[in-house]
């Protein structure tokens, strides 16, 4: 039995974020995409012309949502650059380490592996994670700013601190413990505190 959904393509994106960051992009099959969405294929060719294409319209889906959770949790000016950019990596460390074995982070998933499937894909990625990075280093200036960051060359040290915290997620990926994302947040105060 199919069940109509108001928004059907934003449906399809849906569901495939949980089954593509739990299994990956080449190991699910477009048929178990859409059995656990309930559409028929109809309807997925109706609003994606591939897989390729499918898979880069949900990367655009999962960073457009990513980037305005990070955007409202930046905003709030009563704290400190410093004191946003901790919560940024406290938030990161507490939604990955709810369930070490369950991977949450769409980028941490794909990359590796679509990147050399896909040059859409990968740009997608790319522009994606870039425009995280320019919002981490961004909220460093601001907490150079308001002094409560030492001086500190921002987008570089975004950078360092973006792939510090991929890199926890891969390792803990493979512990399943939260070692590696209590070793990224220590070196992180060591980076925005040296």
């Amino acid at each position: 039995m199919n069940i109509r959904h108001d928004n059907t393509r934003q449906h399809i994106l849906d569901t495939g974020l949980g089954i593509f960051a739990g299994k990956g992009f080449a190991s699910v099959g477009l048929n178990e995409l859409l059995k656990a969405a309930g559409v028929p294929k109809g309807s997925f060719y109706h609003y994606f012309e591939s897989k390729e294409q499918y898979g880069q319209a949900l990367l655009e889906d999962y960073f457009e949502h990513y980037l305005a959770d990070i955007d409202s949790l930046f905003a709030v000016e009563a704290a400190s650059g410093d004191e946003r950019l901790m919560r940024y990596w406290q938030r990161w460390m507490d939604r990955q380490c709810d369930d070490c074995a369950e991977q949450k982070c769409l980028v941490v998933k794909l990359a590796a592996e679509v990147a050399d499937l896909s040059d859409a894909m990968r740009l997608t990625l790319r522009d994606g994670t870039e425009r995280i990075i320019s919002r981490i280093a961004q909220v460093i200036e601001e907490g150079v700013g308001d002094a409560s960051l030492p001086a500190l060359e921002a987008r570089p040290t975004a950078q360092a601190l973006y792939q510090l915290w991929l890199g926890a997620s891969l390792i803990g990926k493979l512990q399943r413990t939260s070692q590696a994302f209590e070793n990224a947040m220590r070196h992180t105060r060591q980076l925005l505190h040296p």
